[in-house]
């Protein structure tokens, strides 16, 4: 049975929607491990919530969703579970391409690409550049992600060109280091979301989020469907938003 999502009152404003949710997809080896499963299923279990969020985003109107795929840190996970997250990924790409293209979904990522397997960035650079058209909505994969690796990355960019005697190291400023990010034109979130109740950010988009709403529900992300996406939205239009002026 379909959720039916939240409607407001004919004569009441229109609710605020964030541009831009965030969501660090927690909860996985826990939620098989209360099952006595494999950690692998609650990997592919867990697949299924970023469907059912990529719906329910575009449903809602929220134009681009980033989701944690896979941190630098996840490499020292045993190795049979990174092969099966790989192997995981690439069946993912294959399986949603379609989606994205009914859909009008646009695929980017972020993150030290070159790190994957030659087979997954093969299957990852395919379905990116045959959906880099769409505009309707963007679906950002974080692979191989770490936020302070990606600020670093930004800081090489820029003293290169220091170097090169193209940058004045005088004109440095936020918007410089924003430029220079894995993806500056993708918006900072609005809202991120965290999945299974930890109280943390994880390396996560350090920079972009310094002015992110928060959101923490302790469901685990196989568990996370189209209402508690409804309800962290929900939350999200009842905040002021303030980025450190008076309300």
């Amino acid at each position: 049975m379909s959720t039916v999502l939240p409607q407001p009152a004919p004569d009441a404003p229109a609710p605020k929607v964030p541009a831009h949710v965030a969501i660090i997809m927690d909860g996985n080896g826990r939620w098989a491990q209360q099952r006595n499963l494999p950690r692998a299923k609650g990997h592919e279990k867990g697949a299924e919530s970023v469907r059912v969020a990529i719906k329910t985003c575009k449903k809602l109107g929220i134009k681009f969703l980033t989701v944690y795929a896979f941190s630098v840190e996840n490499w020292n996970r045993p190795k049979p579970e990174i092969e099966a997250l790989m192997t995981l990924l690439k069946k993912f790409l294959r399986n949603e391409e379609r989606e994205f293209h009914e859909n009008k979904i646009r695929l980017r990522a972020i993150g030290r690409l070159s790190d994957l397997p030659k087979s997954v960035r093969r299957e990852l650079n395919h379905v990116m550049q045959a959906t880099e058209h769409y505009r309707d909505a963007t679906l950002v994969l974080a692979l191989s992600y770490g936020g302070r690796t990606e600020i670093a990355h930004a800081a090489q960019e820029l003293a290169r060109k220091v170097k090169a005697g193209t940058l004045d190291p005088d004109t440095i400023n936020e918007a410089a280091i924003s430029a220079n990010l894995y993806a500056p034109d993708i918006p900072d979130p609005d809202l991120m979301i965290r999945t299974s109740g930890e109280m943390r950010i994880s390396n996560f988009l350090l920079w972009q989020v310094s002015y992110a709403e928060l959101y923490i529900t302790d469901t685990l992300w196989p568990d996370f469907r189209e209402e508690h996406l409804a309800k962290a939205v929900e939350e999200y239009g009842r905040r002021h938003r303030r980025f450190g002026l008076v309300g």
